[in-house]
C-alpha cells in the first residue's frame, strides 16, 4: 500500500506504483476527501488509520509506505493493526523538540480563503520542505500560479482531483500533524520491520524527526537518499530511486 501526502491524491504515486509493480502488487488509495474517497467526515489522525487498516484487511497488504504526513497515518496505522508487518516511512512531519511543522498553516489558511491559490501553493512549499525554485520565486510567480491552478480546475480528467481541490484539503493534513506527536514515543510498541527514508535536501526538522524515531523503535533501519528532497516519491520527484530502496528493504525481509 502507498499512502500520499498532503496536497496530493493516489495519482501523484502513480509513477512511483509502476516501479514497484514488477515485484508487488501495489494498491494506492486515496486518502478521505481525496478523488475517488468520501468526504473527510468527523476527522481525526485515528479515523485515517482506521480507513488504511479498512484497506489493508480487504486486500491483504502487509507491507506499507506513507510519505510525509501520509508517513505519519500509516504509522498510527502499523501503531493499531499489526497485520502490518512491515512499514516504510518517508520524512513525517512529526512535532518534536519543540519545533512546530504546521507554523504555516495560519498563513495558508487565510491565503486560501481569500481565492489566493499560487501564494498559498508557495507558502506550503516553503513551510513544508517543497521545491525550493517556487520558493525563491515566490513574490513573481504567485500570480501566475494562481491563474494555472484555476485552468487546471477546469480542464482536470478522468479520476484525477485538481491541484485546487487537493489544496483545500491541507487543513486536514495539518490536523494529523497536530495530532501526531505522540507517536515517536509510541515508536517503541511497535513490532513491525521499519525503513526510514529522507532526502539529503529536505529541511532539518524532518531530519531531526527521523533521528528521534530511530532512537525510539526497536526494528528500524534508515536510509539516506542523496541529491533528493521531501516530494522524491512523487511523480515529478525520483519514484525509481524511492522504488529500489522499498524493493531491496521489502525483498530482504521476504528471504
Amino acid at each position: 500500500m502507498l499512502v500520499h501526502g498532503g496536497m496530493m491524491g493516489s495519482q501523484n504515486f502513480m509513477k512511483l506504483g509502476q516501479a514497484l509493480a514488477d515485484a508487488f502488487t501495489v494498491h494506492i488509495p486515496d486518502r478521505r476527501g481525496r478523488g475517488l474517497s468520501g468526504t473527510h467526515g468527523n476527522y481525526s489522525l485515528q479515523a485515517e488509520a482506521e480507513d488504511m487498516i479498512a484497506v489493508a484487511k480487504a486486500t491483504g497488504a502487509a507491507n506499507i509506505f506513507g510519505l510525509s504526513s501520509g508517513a505519519i497515518v500509516t504509522l498510527q496505522a502499523a501503531l493499531n493493526e499489526p497485520a502490518l508487518r512491515n512499514v516504510i516511512l518517508y520524512e513525517p512531519p512529526i512535532p518534536f523538540d519543540g519545533y512546530d511543522p504546521t507554523g504555516w498553516a495560519e498563513e495558508y489558511n487565510n491565503q486560501i480563503a481569500e481565492g489566493k491559490f499560487g501564494a498559498a501553493l508557495l507558502t506550503v512549499a516553503a513551510g513544508t520542505g517543497g521545491p525550493t525554485l517556487l520558493t525563491r520565486l515566490r513574490f513573481v510567480t504567485a500570480p501566475f500560479l494562481n491563474l494555472a491552478i484555476r485552468a487546471d480546475a477546469k480542464n482536470v480528467k478522468g479520476d484525477n482531483v485538481s491541484l485546487k481541490d487537493l489544496m483545500a484539503t491541507m487543513r486536514y493534513d495539518q490536523q494529523a500533524v497536530l495530532q501526531s506527536a505522540e507517536l515517536i514515543d509510541k515508536g517503541k510498541e511497535l513490532r513491525a520491520n521499519v525503513l526510514l527514508l529522507g532526502g539529503s535536501k529536505s529541511p532539518r526538522y524532518l531530519k531531526a524527526a527521523l533521528d528521534a524515531l530511530q532512537a525510539s523503535m526497536p526494528r528500524v533501519t534508515r536510509v539516506q537518499l542523496r541529491g533528493v528532497g521531501h516530494t522524491a516519491a512523487d511523480n515529478g520527484g525520483r519514484p525509481v530511486l524511492l522504488a529500489e530502496e522499498i524493493k531491496n528493504f521489502l525483498l530482504n525481509r521476504s528471504n
